[in-house]
């Protein structure tokens, strides 16, 4: 299955830019699900902002009970993955957030062991793109916590065209993960994976000194993998694809929450 945290064509309102990057798509997107949320650059001129997108990748969203394409979820595998649009309403009297609250409730973690999460806007970011959006300070300080209550594994995001995962493995020598800014063992593992390619280049200057809670952050381009292997364990890979080559550059197992005894709710 493909996953796209957003910012698909690069449309930004042209339309045959749509029709050029589907044509591009449709012999992979006709063989396995590819399932994308929306990016800033899905945002229409026009009145609603997302009229090009709802039209030409409908997502089944009400089959997770959502009224809206720009929000979902669906479950594959053992994995749970929530689909989250950042450019949607998100506070706590929105329906996104509502939603959001009622399917995380839903998730059966004998059923799906696995809950990831994708958004476009990164809510954990060293880059210096895209610092201080609206998007990712105020979702994040919403909806990070129901996220962290839900026991979320894995939340990829875009937008930052450059690779990053936060992690931290330097308590204790043992891997631990991240919320409110700082390592938690029942946290999600943040991983922004916004180097798939565009039309901009790509996002070379980062913050320094490099926080503790960013482990590795490399701006090339590439793609990520997440094996599931069972319930309880699954291999990330980040593959640099501007060697010429499939290059893996960074690579960790991962431990389901659901999995963790002191982490259970």
């Amino acid at each position: 299955m493909l996953l796209l945290p957003g910012d698909l064509s690069y449309a930004d309102s042209w339309q045959p830019r749509w029709d050029s990057f589907g044509q591009m798509m449709e012999p992979l997107a006709s063989r396995r699900p590819w399932m994308v949320t929306q990016g800033n650059h899905e945002v229409e001129i026009s009145t609603p902002p997302f009229t090009a997108y709802n039209a030409r990748w409908r997502m089944p969203f009400e089959d997770s009970g959502s009224t809206s394409n720009l929000y979902y979820s669906f479950s594959v595998a053992g994995v749970h993955v929530v689909m989250l649009g950042s450019y949607t309403d998100f506070d706590p009297s929105s329906a996104q957030y509502k939603w959001l609250q009622s399917d995380l409730a839903q998730v059966d973690r004998t059923k799906t062991p696995w809950l990831v999460v994708l958004i476009h806007a990164p809510w954990y970011n060293t880059n210096k793109a895209h610092q201080g959006e609206t998007e990712s300070v105020d979702m994040k300080k919403y909806m990070e916590s129901l996220l962290y209550n839900a026991r979320a594994d894995v939340v990829f995001t875009g937008h930052v065209h450059a690779y990053e995962r936060f992690v931290s493995n330097a308590i204790r020598r043992r891997i631990t993960r991240v919320y409110e800014d700082q390592a938690d063992d029942c946290g999600p593992i943040h991983i922004t994976v916004g180097d798939g390619g565009n039309r901009e280049g790509l996002a070379t200057k980062y913050i320094d000194p490099q926080l503790e809670i960013s482990i590795f952050r490399e701006a090339s381009f590439g793609h990520g993998e997440l094996e599931v292997v069972n319930a309880t364990h699954a291999l990330w890979t980040w593959h640099r694809n501007d060697d010429g080559e499939d290059v893996v550059s960074d690579s960790l197992w991962i431990k389901s929450i659901s999995s963790v005894d002191s982490c259970k709710v």
